[in-house]
């Protein structure tokens, strides 16, 4: 399988590479950060391209993509890791603007491009890490909650979309909670899920090509238990970069 990673040199993005690049896919990886895809692609040379772009700089990111999609021929599976945000509950604008820039703009176009890559290919699988954190507005992280619930209706709409266009496209939105990464830091924490068990997860889910799951595993929460677990998520964890 040939797939794309946007966001892949740390967290679950890391996770995921790891993991298909050991069952011997051919995987095209993206970040900012070169010497962390050097790393990688010293791990598996032999099934692994690089390309170090910013979501956030359009023509950059797009030709991250395409430079990768030409030597993959075609795409399988792309998979959109990258998000930011900070807690911020004075709402200092200049603090809202990178979550806003990251999880908006930079990862609408980053969608949009693969989506029509898809389209023109007739058929792919577009996965998107949105987050629990999107089901509800918290004031302690207005913009990261808000940027996530975007994209949590945009895969949404996406969905049907792909779904009126005839099925060839698979969409994804897959939403995890507190995952054991650099996005969770803080005292008291509960519920962390190690990244290596969430990573499984996202797999099982994409190989069913399931339309939504969310990580720890769909059903183990009741509505109730959902609020005060995103509420635990955003008052004890510090959000950062990670695209």
């Amino acid at each position: 399988m040939n797939i794309i990673i946007i966001g892949a040199t740390s967290g679950i993005g890391r996770a995921l590479f790891e993991k298909y690049a050991v069952d011997g896919n051919c995987i095209g990886i993206v970040g900012r950060r070169a010497n962390l895809l050097d790393e990688q692609y010293k791990q598996h040379p032999d099934n692994t391209f690089t390309s170090t772009a910013d979501i956030t700089k359009q023509e950059e990111i797009e030709q991250a993509i395409h430079t990768l999609c030409a030597k993959l021929k075609h795409i399988d599976l792309a998979i959109v890791c990258s998000g930011t945000g900070d807690l911020n509950p004075s709402l200092d604008y200049a603090l809202e603007c990178p979550a806003i820039d990251t999880n908006v703009k930079g990862w609408t176009f980053v969608i949009d491009t693969l989506y029509h890559i898809f389209e023109q290919q007739g058929f792919g699988h577009l996965v998107a890490i949105t987050s629990i954190g999107g089901l509800r507005g918290e004031p302690m992280a207005p913009a990261y909650s808000a940027t996530k619930a975007y994209q949590i209706n945009y895969m949404e709409a996406l969905r049907k979309k792909a779904f009126k266009s005839g099925g060839h496209i698979t969409v994804t939105d897959i939403r995890p909670g507190l995952v054991d990464t650099a996005m969770a830091k803080g005292d008291g924490l509960f519920w962390v899920m190690p990244v290596n068990k969430v990573a499984n997860q996202i797999i099982s889910a994409i190989r069913k090509k399931k339309t939504k799951h969310t990580s720890p595993n769909d059903g183990i929460f009741s509505p109730s238990s959902i609020r005060i677990y995103h509420s635990t998520c955003i008052d004890y964890c510090s959000i950062i970069r990670v695209r």
